[in-house]
């Protein structure tokens, strides 16, 4: 089963960038589909292997800030290939 996420990370800190950008670069080396826009990231592929990646990727992430937040949002197909209609 293909699915496609969105991520969002939020640290609730003053030095945020550097968690947020080494996140990125972790799914960016994870092999999987990786679009990227100014508010989230979107990750494509394969349920089991997407999964297995974000356990990892996210559980890094939250550890590397002191507070944080991460929105998800799962849809179950993929949309990598989306395009707008209008």
């Amino acid at each position: 089963m293909n699915i496609s996420v969105e991520l969002t990370l939020t640290p609730l800190q003053d030095d945020f960038e550097p968690a947020i950008i080494d996140f990125i670069k972790a799914l960016r080396h994870s092999g999987l589909i990786i679009k990227e826009n100014p508010l989230s990231t979107q990750v494509y592929g394969e349920y089991d292997r997407v999964m297995a990646v974000l356990q990892k990727e996210m559980k890094i992430a939250l550890e590397s800030v002191e507070r944080g937040l991460l929105y998800i949002k799962i849809v179950k197909s993929d949309r990598s290939d989306y395009e707008p209609h209008f």
